[in-house]
């Protein structure tokens, strides 16, 4: 480890782990499960923890165990279904916290480490690099236009802290990629800590217009989009979209990939129609889609 024994004992106190119940009738359940355990990290003592969304979306409350094995009840107070961070309150005070820092100082080559919760009161760590600070696309409606990759593999579960050599929060980690030399993928911290106030007044992004949803699963096979997948309920499926249609054009605009797709669907707003060109059976087909809002379908 090229972080210290010291500074992972420092760091520690600060981690949490969580488990959300969800009810079965909650439409995530169907994807995500109704137990699911997570990662946090406590960025204010007042006791305010930092995760991704997806563990905690539709659950009121949250269990969160101390690394004393403490456990108290947190509730849900800010979720942000774009960059897909969401933040929890535990009411308690003086609590040991760590400090946010700026994804944006890091270098690719720079040393990180992630300090996750691997069930109850165990931690786990483990370091890496930097390798890419770039964007990133995901096969359900997901994208960011910076993201971090780095080599530090994830020990344990998904929402735990991406910290400089510092101890400095610089990101949120939320998927693992399994990828050559880009195992793990962290939202930076500043989707939290440049719209914290925001967040926490309004429990969500206010500021940001609301975007287009179609509730579609999907990749990028030779300059087309393929949907690999729809979402039980969603507007897509609704409107009669289908796995394996090639989507050509979004609007009389040819789409060329996934980020390509998901770019233009977000400068429209929920409510609209939105006009698929597809391939499907060996002919090219229109299909008008009404387009949702994920926050709400998600609420």
């Amino acid at each position: 480890m090229n972080a210290s024994v010291k500074l992972i004992e420092l760091v520690l106190p600060a981690t949490v782990s969580l488990k959300a119940v969800v009810p079965e009738e909650h439409v995530s359940a169907r994807i995500l499960g109704t137990e699911r355990f997570g990662s946090g990290v406590v960025v204010d003592s007042a006791g305010l923890i930092l995760t991704v969304n997806y563990v905690v979306m539709g659950a009121q409350t949250v269990e969160v165990t101390l690394l004393d094995n403490t456990t108290v009840e947190a509730s849900v107070v800010a979720q942000d279904y774009a960059s897909g961070i969401a933040v929890l309150d535990m009411g308690v005070k003086s609590l040991a916290a760590l400090r946010p820092g700026r994804s944006a100082d890091l270098q690719l080559g720079q040393d990180v480490f992630i300090a996750a919760a691997a069930g109850g009161n165990q931690r786990r760590a483990s370091d890496g690099a930097v390798t890419s600070l770039g964007p990133y696309d995901a096969y359900w409606e997901y994208s960011l236009d910076r993201a971090i990759k780095t080599t530090a593999m994830n020990p344990g579960l998904g929402g735990a802290p991406l910290l400089d050599m510092l101890g400095r929060v610089v990101g949120v980690v939320s998927l693992d990629l399994g990828e050559v030399g880009h195992f793990s993928l962290a939202i930076p911290v500043e989707q939290y800590s440049e719209h914290r106030d925001e967040l926490l007044r309004c429990g969500r992004r206010v500021s940001r217009p609301s975007r287009a949803w179609v509730g579609l699963y999907c990749y990028t096979v030779r300059d087309h989009v393929v949907i690999a997948g729809l979402l039980p309920g969603a507007p897509g499926e609704a409107a009669g979209l289908r796995p394996g249609d090639v989507v050509l054009a979004v609007n009389d605009r040819d789409i060329s990939g996934r980020h390509d797709l998901y770019s233009y669907l977000w400068t429209q707003a929920p409510g609209t129609v939105i006009a698929f060109r597809v391939f499907r059976n060996s002919a090219v087909q229109q299909v008008a889609v009404p387009a949702g809002n994920a926050e709400e379908f998600f609420a």
